[in-house]
């Protein structure tokens, strides 16, 4: 269960209170990074190990303090040393690592500060430990909780693409194929973007692989078969004994994971193939694009030329605001912060209900969703402004519009598929933003019958 923004406050200032004055490098190093990766809720042996061995451009070995491949690399030093050498000394690993390897981030810290590089923003931040709580938002990377800024030709879609183009390419080569290549590939994208927006806990579904399947890959396909089960069942009706890297995995439901057949065999490259994928970020990704993405790994051709090939946001926007979005905003303005008025339209986007009679992968049924949760968002922001009251609000109760408004009719499966998918992952992260502004954990898991019954029935007709 993700941690509140209030409970992430308590845990920072506790760890400050309880290593304050600490100046042993060799001696506590490890209980400190311990410590910190406690605070945001997050084991420390599922995602990052210390003293990872690494060869430096000069071809000496090298020792990384703490590294979370393709995401953190940290460099620790004893009170009051050079900051400034220690992220040189981490950047003089960078040539020994492997490109998807690669950190987006750099954390070097003496016990007294910590300095964060973020090196895709190319920004820097520096603050003394005892301010720790007042700059979470800045690791917001190891909760998921991260805001995105989504850009139709970002070159991450068409590496996206790629990465599962080449999982498909590889399944199919080896004589999986059709109704269940189709279905095993939304598990697998559910999954990938679950680990990297605070469905499960962060790298999950990487360290689950990595640790916990054979290196030359013949027992994959039945270790998947379980971690699906598991993800369809209610914890009560789990088995007890299960090890605890299934037991922590949410009930998803939603009849995503219902569904049992012939698993592919793997071989340690389709292994190594399926790793990869977990590496990359799929927070990046946004759900608006999700549906053409993946139907464009079928065919090489459309991976490559993506853009030509999806009606983009800006097009869509175009369609919904004469529909019904710029009479939906300017009833908004005119509401002010009227309890009343803000209340009625509430009910009204509650109401609502759209259809779109040709969905295919389900681009503008996601970006209705969105703009409709973004109202939604606006109308309890005048309700409940920001102040300690705010964190009283049951969330569960006010946000009203909900997934099953969306209705759609698709022919084939597998864009429909990826539409429902696709509307889940959007209705995930407007609860995140909903969780990041309330203070509260907002998650709407385990899916129901009810969220999805009319999206889904008419998905399959």
């Amino acid at each position: 269960m993700a941690l509140s923004l209030s409970e992430l406050k308590d845990r920072a200032i506790r760890f400050a209170q309880e290593w304050q004055g600490e100046t042993r490098e060799h001696a506590e190093a490890k209980a400190f990074w311990i410590d910190f990766f406690n605070v945001f809720g997050l084991n420390r042996r599922r995602v990052a190990s210390f003293e990872e061995p690494v060869k430096k451009l000069s071809g000496k070995q090298g020792f990384i303090d703490l590294f979370w491949k393709s995401t953190l690399l940290v460099e620790h030093k004893s009170r009051g040393k050079d900051l400034d050498r220690a992220y040189q000394q981490a950047i003089d690993y960078f040539p020994g690592l492997q490109d998807y390897e690669l950190p987006k981030y750099i954390l070097v810290s003496d016990f007294a500060r910590f300095r964060l590089y973020d090196l895709e923003e190319g920004q820097q931040h520096e603050f003394p430990l005892e301010e720790l709580h007042q700059h979470l938002h800045l690791f917001a990377f190891l909760t998921g909780y991260q805001k995105r800024q989504y850009a139709a030709e970002d070159p991450a879609n068409i590496q996206a693409a790629e990465l599962m183009g080449a999982l498909h390419d590889a399944l199919l080569q080896g004589g999986y194929q059709g109704h269940k290549l189709e279905v095993l590939l939304v598990r697998v994208l559910f999954c990938l973007f679950a680990e990297d927006t605070g469905i499960f806990e962060k790298d999950a579904f990487r360290a689950f692989l990595e640790e916990h399947t054979r290196p030359d890959g013949s027992d994959v396909g039945t270790r998947l078969a379980q971690w699906f089960e598991v993800l369809d069942q209610p914890a009560a009706q789990r088995q007890r004994s299960l090890p605890e890297y299934l037991q922590v995995l949410p009930y998803v439901n939603g009849t995503l994971f219902t569904e049992f057949f012939p698993f592919p065999a793997f071989d340690a490259a389709l292994r190594q193939q399926l790793i990869r994928c977990t590496y990359f970020d799929w927070s990046r990704i946004s759900p608006a694009i999700f549906g053409s993405l993946f139907q464009s790994v079928t065919d090489p051709v459309k991976r490559r030329n993506l853009g030509a090939h999806y009606t983009s946001e800006t097009n869509i926007l175009k369609v919904i605001r004469g529909l019904f979005l710029d009479e939906l905003e300017t009833e908004l303005r005119a509401a002010g912060h009227e309890r009343r008025k803000l209340d009625a339209l509430h009910r009204r986007l509650e109401r609502t209900r759209f259809l779109d009679p040709s969905c295919g992968c389900g681009n503008f049924l996601v970006v209705t969703y969105r703009e409709l949760r973004r109202l939604e968002f606006e109308i309890l922001e005048r309700q409940y402004p920001a102040g300690p009251d705010r964190q009283t609000v049951n969330l569960t109760l006010l946000a009203r519009v909900q997934v099953d408004q969306a209705y759609g009719i698709e022919v084939e499966e597998f864009p429909a598929r990826i539409a429902e998918v696709a509307m889940w992952l959007m209705d995930h992260q407007m609860n995140m933003r909903f969780s990041e502004a309330f203070g509260t954990y907002y998650a709407r898991l385990p899916l129901t019958q009810t969220d999805l019954l009319s999206f889904h029935t008419l998905l399959a007709a």
